[in-house]
């Protein structure tokens, strides 16, 4: 039988519980959705103020737990409870509950000292490093939604209005600013870069990147050369589609088979509504 992802590790046992490390949005969600269709044995871990009530509601009572953002020690002890044999971390956390807001236990602390560097790449590496250490398997967190991430050509079923060379342009500029880890993002018109993203998210570089002439403007988003795929999947979503449309910005380039466009089939039916052209690259 074939596994049920392209993701999985090999040697993936279907029958031993999966748990759900879910943050915020539909991400959590369609993970949920899937890895059920798959027959996975599925448990959450969810966190206040994050995770979606309607995802915790439906999880049993003994197959949940929920957790304050930076209750380390709590979530390793939920996972041996759960008999978990796989983790899989999906949801973004509010970028700034991890510096201020952040309500650390023993566990995190010590790691938390511990880095000499912290950013959201440094603590979710860490995090993955004590998970792996009980041991779980983390899994990609791209397993399960193969048929959500973006394909090569131009999505929308119509010719991409932008011409390559300036694709090509801004493929470069977001995949430097991704090698120095700036973010994943940019946005880019007729070879002159309008906008880069980083640490206030895709959204807000987006509105400002609206400030300025947006006809024939692209967004690009890619991944990081040494993307660290257990816990950092770009994601493309109807939210951001919305963003898109309101700052005036009716391209975007994809990379394929990366960048996780989340409810594909609503989003590509949007876009084309809205006359907003999808490429992957």
């Amino acid at each position: 039988m074939a596994p049920p992802s392209a993701f999985l590790p090999a040697g993936f046992d279907p029958r031993r519980p999966l748990a759900l490390i879910a943050g915020q949005g539909l991400y959590p969600m369609l993970i949920a959705k899937a890895a059920r269709a798959a027959g996975v044995p599925l448990r959450l871990i969810a966190f206040e103020e994050e995770t979606r009530p309607e995802l915790v509601a439906s999880f049993a009572q003994g197959e949940r737990v929920m957790l304050k953002v930076g209750q380390l020690g709590h979530m390793l002890d939920a996972l041996g409870d759960f008999g978990a044999g796989y983790a899989l971390m999906a949801g973004q956390i509010t970028p700034r509950r991890l510096f201020k807001g952040l309500h650390p236990d023993l566990k995190a602390t010590r790691i938390l000292l511990s880095l000499k560097r912290r950013n959201a790449e440094t603590i979710f590496g860490a995090i993955a490093k004590e998970i792996e250490a009980i041991p779980v398997t983390l899994l990609d967190a791209r397993a399960f939604l193969d048929d959500q991430l973006a394909t090569a050509g131009c999505m929308t079923g119509r010719k991409f209005p932008i011409d390559q060379d300036y694709v090509d342009h801004g493929v470069q500029i977001a995949r430097e600013c991704a090698r120095l880890d700036i973010g994943q993002g940019c946005v880019v018109r007729k070879g002159t870069v309008l906008a880069v993203e980083a640490f206030e998210g895709t959204d807000e570089m987006l509105r400002r990147a609206g400030g300025f002439k947006t006809d024939e403007s692209l967004f690009v988003k890619t991944v990081k050369t040494r993307q660290d795929w257990r816990f950092d999947v770009p994601c493309f979503g109807l939210k951001t589609l919305e963003t898109m449309r309101e700052a005036g910005l009716a391209t975007a380039a994809l990379e394929a088979g990366k960048v996780l466009i989340l409810d594909k089939p609503a989003v590509v039916a949007q876009a084309r509504t809205w006359g907003i052209s999808l490429l992957g690259f």
